[in-house]
């Protein structure tokens, strides 16, 4: 085999490879704890080119909580690999001047077989970021199996740390869970 039909198939490779994935959380039943206006469901709709509250299509949890939680079902266990969650922005640019930056700090990824995140793995957990760092959208690496995927965010804890907001939300414009979609 010549160098050019080995670098052929090494793209056609490359390229079944990135299309291997694909969003399992598309279209499936998905609930809020504190459920508001904007029902959990219109973070796994597909849609999220309008990133404020009048687009209709963030799910944004109850005002003045301290925790909030977020989770979809996948149907069954399922082979999951990453997480991408776009968050709400107002449609205003995504810096440190945006107050959604620290509504989104702190926030928690958890895949469980149950609807507990407590019977689940901690697939990332935010200590990291601040609000001119924390990027919009995320992709969180998350190599497990399971059934449901959890957003946790919380203000439980206080003194929080610097620019977190005082209460806690989750205001989905969408997230997206890849894996393979065969039962295990």
């Amino acid at each position: 085999m010549d160098l050019s039909t080995l670098c052929l198939h090494l793209l056609l490779v490359l390229l079944d490879f990135s299309n291997a994935y694909e969003n399992l959380a598309l279209h499936k039943s998905a609930w809020q704890m504190h459920s508001h206006l904007w029902g959990a469901e219109l973070a796994v709709d597909g849609q999220f080119s309008n990133l404020s509250h009048f687009g209709n299509q963030c799910t944004i949890s109850g005002n003045e909580k301290s925790t909030a939680e977020w989770r979809v079902d996948l149907g069954t266990i399922l082979s999951v690999h990453h997480v991408f969650i776009q968050y709400r922005t107002e449609n205003l640019p995504w810096d440190q001047n945006n107050d959604f930056t620290g509504r989104f700090l702190g926030f928690s990824i958890y895949i469980s077989n149950t609807t507990s995140k407590e019977d689940g793995t901690l697939c990332f957990k935010d200590k990291i970021y601040i609000r001119s760092t924390i990027p919009n959208p995320v992709n969180i690496t998350c190599i497990q199996h399971g059934r449901y995927v959890i957003f946790y965010n919380n203000r439980t804890h206080v003194p929080f740390p610097s620019g977190y907001s005082t209460y806690a939300y989750n205001e989905l414009c969408e997230l997206e869970v890849y894996g393979i979609d065969t039962v295990l």
